[in-house]
């Protein structure tokens, strides 16, 4: 029977050769794509899987697409979105899983694929195995080295939580902290568990990281990232590797509180401090404040006992050293008499030397009187006159003399000054520099010049003239300048 016959599309069997011949029915390729479709689902309305995963790939719109495959075979898959967000553990390519879901076709490429429904990991051993591995890589980037670790804060101002608002967890923490020491806590909500949670969780500890450390922010200073106890299967997101590098990135001091004390996670490796549970963390996130005020008053009262200790001590040796040393009035004993002493002699000495001084003043007084003094004074003052009297004289003298000497340098000054010469009839001619003119040909034509006579000054102006002949001793002169050869 060749493979091209018809089928029919209601039970899908394929049809014999007499009915072939019969009735040949035909499809448009809608309706055999959906005929095919309706087979293979009412055929294979639900199957489980086990395969690897091949691609995984995640679009935008939040479906994730993958290939399920064997040693011959692949099966695509797709996970719709609100599935993909239920599921315990995040697809990888290379998981090993067992898969539920229903088989359909995709009319628009010719191809059938499985609605994933469920997804788990083929056994526990295929989870170790990855994160096995994913922990080796990690731990070769140096995410796990204590040398990174952070101290964290004795007394935090801000504590902040990432976990799920409605657990117990949250509970817990709260209730530990109010017993403790009430501390200002901030939950970031985000999912424990799914698909999304290892993003949520990465993107609450990078939130509180982004929030500004002024003295006014909430930013902790101290975070707790927590979860309740579960499979390994239910914590697996705090195995993804942006969770892990998120913990690592953090500024802020980091507690991993995730499922019980003997559940270990890669976060637990990469945290701060990990508490083995969520109450554990709140204890060591805050000290117990009935404790530490106890403490406190006892350090208050050990210190007032040693400082009375010490002054108690300190007394004692001082009325201990007290008793070695002498007392004031020994002490100042010598002094007090070495100034008594002095004073005496002081005195004396002040009486013998103004006994001296009144000696010696009644000698002198003796010699000495009023008349004695006036006489002298009448001595000095016949001496002064006489010695003005004579230096009057000697300063009329000089000034004669000066005065003579000056009437004879003024007739000398007179009778060679030039106005005399003026005055026998002469004239000075100056050009219009008024500088003294000597020659006539110190003058151009046309050029100005002044004649000064005896009784004034008159200006001129030179005209052309004519040369001097060489044979003449005296130049000629026109008449407007005839004056000039007064000189």
């Amino acid at each position: 029977m060749s493979s091209d016959w018809p089928f029919d599309p209601e039970t899908g069997e394929i049809l014999d050769e007499p009915a072939v011949q019969a009735n040949v029915a035909e499809f448009t390729v809608s309706e055999l794509s959906f005929a095919l479709k309706k087979t293979l689902e009412d055929r294979f309305g639900y199957v489980r899987v086990r395969a690897e995963l091949g691609r995984v790939s995640r679009p935008a719109s939040g479906h994730v697409y993958l290939d399920l495959k064997d040693e011959k075979s692949v099966l695509a898959a797709v996970i719709w979105k609100g599935t993909a967000a239920r599921l315990k553990i995040r697809p990888e390519q290379g998981l090993e899983v067992v898969v539920s879901g229903r088989i359909t076709t995709y009319p628009g490429q010719s191809k059938y694929q499985l609605i994933v429904e469920t997804m788990e990991p083929a056994g526990v051993g295929a989870l170790m195995a990855l994160l096995e591995e994913r922990k080796k890589k990690l731990a070769a980037e140096g995410l796990f080295d204590e040398s990174r670790k952070q101290e964290l804060p004795y007394l935090p101002r801000v504590v902040g939580v990432v976990t799920s608002p409605t657990g117990a967890v949250i509970r817990d923490i709260l209730h530990r902290l109010r017993e403790r020491f009430p501390r200002r806590v901030l939950v970031w909500p985000v999912r424990v568990q799914g698909e999304t949670s290892a993003a949520e969780v990465a993107a609450g500890i990078r939130g509180f990281n982004a929030l500004g450390d002024d003295a006014d922010s909430l930013r902790p200073d101290l975070i707790i990232v927590a979860r309740g106890g579960g499979s390994l299967e239910d914590l697996w997101g705090f195995n993804e590797e942006e969770v892990v590098r998120a913990a690592a990135e953090s500024a802020i001091p980091l507690i991993s509180a995730v499922g019980h004390e003997t559940d270990w996670t890669l976060i637990d490796h990469v945290a701060d401090w990990r508490a083995p549970t969520p109450t554990a963390a709140a204890e060591r996130a805050v000290p117990v404040k009935v404790e530490l005020e106890a403490l406190v008053a006892d350090l208050a009262a050990r210190k007032r006992r040693a400082l009375m200790r010490s002054m108690t001590d300190r007394r004692a040796r001082i009325v201990s050293a007290s008793r070695a040393l002498p007392r004031p009035d020994d002490v100042l004993a010598l002094a007090r008499q070495r100034f008594d002493s002095a004073t005496g002699r002081l005195i004396r000495g002040l009486q013998t030397g103004a006994r001296s001084k009144r000696a010696g003043y009644t000698a002198v007084a003796g010699r000495v009187s009023v008349r004695t003094i006036y006489q002298q004074i009448s001595l000095q003052r016949d001496a002064l006159a006489r010695l003005g009297a004579q230096a009057r004289r000697g300063i009329d003298q000089s000034l004669r003399a000066r005065r003579d000497g000056l009437v004879s340098v003024t007739k000398l000054l007179a009778s060679l000054s030039y106005q005399s010469v003026l005055q026998r009839g002469f004239a000075l001619v100056r050009d219009d520099k008024d500088s003294p003119v000597h020659l006539a040909s110190a003058l151009a034509p046309g050029s100005r010049f002044s004649v000064e006579f005896q009784d004034g000054r008159i200006g001129a102006t030179a005209d052309g003239g004519e040369k001097p002949s060489r044979k003449s001793s005296k130049p000629q002169r026109s008449a407007s300048s005839a004056q000039g050869d007064l000189f």
